[in-house]
């Protein structure tokens, strides 16, 4: 069975409201992490390979990988949250399965069951040379949904 979400796209305002959460992370914008998809319940962020995001036999570094799978389940949750409120990860783990190598890797975030407070995602990222993907790393996360301080709104 094919995943629909692959080819879902989320609202205009959705995307508008994760870019722009997404464009105030101070440590994506320092990785060098960009938005690659915004579904409904989906999303994945792609981090080119480069010298400031490895560790020293050369691989991705497992900060720089749990970041941006943290990342991409928060959003995948936040897609899914009504305006006026704001995602905060409660917790994560994160088993990382092969040294991450490739020209980049990719993060998917996926809703696995959103509630009115808790939303549980599964995480996934995949070590991307040319046209071939391996899966590196896998967890799971809790978020909270939270309402957006009124001097915010």
């Amino acid at each position: 069975m094919q995943d629909q979400t692959q080819h879902e796209q989320a609202s205009p305002e959705v995307l508008k409201r994760i870019q722009d959460s997404f464009d105030r992370q101070g440590l994506m914008s320092h990785l060098g992490a960009r938005m690659a998809h915004i579904a409904p319940g989906r999303v994945h962020i792609l981090l080119p390979s480069r010298p400031e995001v490895t560790q020293q036999h050369g691989y991705f570094h497992a900060g720089a990988t749990s970041a941006i799978a943290d990342s991409a389940g928060g959003y995948a949750a936040f897609t899914l949250f009504p305006e006026n409120t704001e995602v905060l990860t409660v917790e994560y783990k994160i088993n990382l399965l092969a040294p991450a190598v490739g020209d980049h890797i990719e993060a998917v975030g996926t809703v696995l069951k959103s509630g009115r407070t808790l939303t549980v995602c599964q995480l996934e990222v995949f070590a991307v040379q040319d046209d071939r993907r391996k899966l590196v790393a896998n967890g799971q996360q809790t978020l909270i949904r939270i309402d957006r301080p009124q001097s915010d709104q």
